[in-house]
């Protein structure tokens, strides 16, 4: 165990001191794509200013052999593409069993490390693979001369990874949130769904019988079912550990790309109970989470008539017939908060709040 003063001291000579607060930059949308299809890495350029967060994606979905094509052309990518000041670059590199992984690290970070924000980790388990990150990229930065510690995400894909989702999210000070990945975790828990993300079907209650003629249940008749969601208790688990750390939790991938109504509703359960964002895996889904992460414009009207009515948030109002008090105004204060946020680097978002 390290002692308290020593946790954001740099893990080797020469690397960059490690942040004490995670940057709040807006990550509505992770979008992916794969840096071995030239078509997708055409594509690069046009998203930046699009989608908040681009991500090269090295792990799952590219195939053996184009591992390496991958890793170089997220190298090419990030030195020939101007990312500014709104869109973040991220990478999922291979598991950390995977015989790709310390090549994935060593290159990146030496070629790209200023220009790399993230490098998502697949399939953590515990924080001890967070520590093994944490002092390869503190070596690897200081070796190429990276200015700004490069920051961690995890993702929740094992039932061993949920049940230490509080020690990953509190173990390095690089940790800049935790995504769920609902396939592999629920083929890991031996859920009995093939879907990837969002609900299913079979997981309901169902309404008490009716009583029929004769006064008793009529256990056969037609009764309202209502259609559960699977990932509930996952998710704020996982919002919990963020927030308890001060870092960010994000819905994952969404599979059913034409379902885009059910999609709307998967990403609202996972921002109403507090993630920050979700993945995008077409460009469809980035209009979407777009939408959803950010707050209402009556949401955003209202909160502002709270703090108008309380501006210190002491005291109790009653505001279109609802006691308003300390602990109502704190909630105003989050999405005022993430309006703010969100509206400096979307015009038309500041319009939208402007104008509500």
């Amino acid at each position: 165990m390290r002692s308290a003063k020593d946790f954001f001291a740099p893990l080797a000579v020469g690397a960059p001191t490690p942040v004490t607060e995670v940057p709040a930059r807006p990550s509505r949308m992770i979008h992916f794509f794969d840096p071995s299809n030239p078509k997708m890495a055409a594509k690069v350029p046009d998203m930046v200013g699009v989608s908040d967060v681009l991500l090269g994606n090295l792990e799952d979905a590219v195939v053996a052999d184009k591992k390496e094509a991958a890793r170089e052309g997220l190298v090419t990518i990030a030195k020939e593409t101007d990312f500014g000041e709104h869109t973040q670059l991220w990478t999922r590199i291979n598991s950390l069993d995977s015989p790709w992984v310390l090549d994935d690290l060593t290159r990146l970070v030496t070629e790209v490390g200023d220009t790399l924000d993230v490098i998502m980790v697949p399939k953590v388990q515990g924080p001890e693979d967070i520590h093994y990150i944490d002092r390869i990229l503190a070596q690897l930065e200081a070796k190429g001369g990276v200015q700004r510690p490069i920051l961690v995400h995890a993702i929740l894909e094992t039932a061993r990874g949920m049940a230490n989702v509080e020690e990953i999210a509190g173990a390095s000070p690089r940790m800049q949130g935790i995504s769920l990945g609902p396939a592999d975790l629920a083929a890991d828990r031996r859920m009995k769904t093939t879907r990837v993300g969002g609900g299913h079907p079979g997981y309901l209650v169902r309404q008490d019988p009716a009583k029929g003629a004769d006064g008793a249940p009529d256990y056969q008749g037609e009764r309202p079912v209502f259609q559960q969601d699977l990932w509930h208790y996952t998710i704020a688990r996982m919002v919990d550990a963020c927030a308890m750390h001060g870092i960010f939790p994000f819905y994952g991938p969404f599979g059913d790309i034409k379902d885009t109504v059910a999609c709307e509703d998967q990403f609202r359960n996972a921002f109403l109970l507090g993630c920050v964002g979700a993945w995008s895996l077409h460009p469809v889904q980035i209009e979407i989470a777009k939408k959803v992460f950010s707050p209402s414009a009556e949401d955003v009207a209202h909160a502002r008539r709270v703090k108008e009515a309380m501006p210190d948030g002491r005291g109790a109002v009653m505001i279109d017939g609802k006691m308003e008090d300390d602990a109502s105004w704190k909630q105003c204060m989050v999405v005022l908060e993430l309006a703010e946020r969100l509206s400096a680097n979307d015009p038309e978002l500041a319009k939208m709040y402007e104008e509500a």
